[in-house]
């Protein structure tokens, strides 16, 4: 899968091990920034990755940012995009489930490295359920029109 992930100045030694655990897994990772920890806008790389993901050019995004709050609100201001800010494995799979969730969104303050890969790996491995999920997709996007 084709994954674009990006983070602010905060995150940036968590975004670089989420990457190299998504490759290690097989993904492309398409990085969007920021590349270093010197000071960098979370909108600027939440709004880059989801820019990527609503054209097409990427499957899905993960963004990250020191709470995940910011880069959240930012990637979700992107029409096509539903970033779910997830801080354990449960609400990653069920943002997938229920929601057809195409950006994650972490708190690299809030949670631990292993934690993050384990909602990487559940968020990744769900499944949309479609059924009485896709109308409730369909008021999303319809608004967004």
């Amino acid at each position: 899968m084709k994954i674009a992930i990006g983070c602010d100045h905060a995150a940036f030694s968590f975004k670089e091990e989420i990457k190299a655990y998504l490759a290690q897994k097989g993904h492309e990772v398409v990085d969007k920034g920021c590349y270093s920890t010197e000071r960098a806008d979370y909108p600027d790389y939440g709004i880059a990755v989801g820019e990527a993901v609503a054209r097409g050019e990427c499957e899905r995004g993960v963004v990250i940012c020191g709470s995940g709050i910011g880069i959240s609100i930012a990637a979700n201001k992107v029409k096509g995009v539903r970033c779910a800010l997830c801080s354990e494995p449960l609400s990653a799979r069920l943002s997938r489930n229920h929601n057809d969730a195409n950006v994650l969104a972490m708190g690299a303050r809030l949670i631990g490295l292993e934690m993050g890969k384990a909602i990487v790996d559940a968020w990744f491995e769900a499944e949309f359920e479609g059924g009485r999920h896709i109308g409730r997709i369909d008021k999303i996007s319809n608004y967004e029109k």
